[in-house]
């Protein structure tokens, strides 16, 4: 199986796992373009795979970090992913600057982590959800125990800081156990 055929793969993974429905896709020879949207959700997502550069060791570069958000801008998409072999740290932080989530591909997995037994079930409450369980329990979003936005599990799931996600576990004792984590 080749690089490109294994990272195909990877996404292949992280838009189920996203509930992402795909609309177009543009495959060129050193990127692919793919239009998603959210079930549930209003407004496109654009994700942009980078195969090959001109830089050394395959990094992506801010070029295609600011292409990728002049076409975001000019067909108004809701945001971005951008996945690549590697980044430099200036296209890091253009992304960020850009609602761009920019994803290595060595942190895609190349197994489903959820059907582990030590990997519990992860879920991004919407705004709403995280309203009525702060009203619910009366505290603030920081008195929750805290994730880190780096977490494996909290970047496949698309978890940004500030999100409230919900942790259900099996236990012997209580069934189902039922945790919150505020994403920092």
């Amino acid at each position: 199986m080749s690089r490109k055929e294994a990272l195909s793969k990877k996404i292949d993974f992280l838009l189920k796992l996203r509930d992402y429905s795909v609309e177009d896709q543009v495959d060129k020879e050193d990127l692919k373009d793919i239009v998603v949207i959210k079930k549930g959700a209003e407004g496109k997502i654009l994700i942009r795979i980078v195969y090959k550069t001109p830089l050394a060791l395959g990094k992506v570069g801010v070029h295609y970090v600011r292409k990728m958000r002049d076409r975001m801008e000019k067909e108004g998409y809701k945001g971005g992913i951008l996945i690549g072999y590697g980044f430099s740290h200036s296209a890091v932080k253009e992304a960020k600057n850009n609602r761009i989530e920019a994803i290595s591909e060595g942190l895609l997995p190349s197994f489903d982590l959820f059907n582990h037994d030590l990997v519990p079930k992860h879920e991004v409450l919407s705004k709403e959800e995280a309203e009525e369980l702060l009203k619910r329990y009366r505290i603030k979003p920081y008195k929750l125990p805290r994730i880190k936005a780096s977490d494996p599990v909290v970047m496949l799931i698309g978890a940004k800081p500030g999100d409230i996600v919900k942790i259900k576990r099996k236990s012997l004792t209580a069934g189902n156990h039922v945790t919150y984590r505020y994403v920092v």
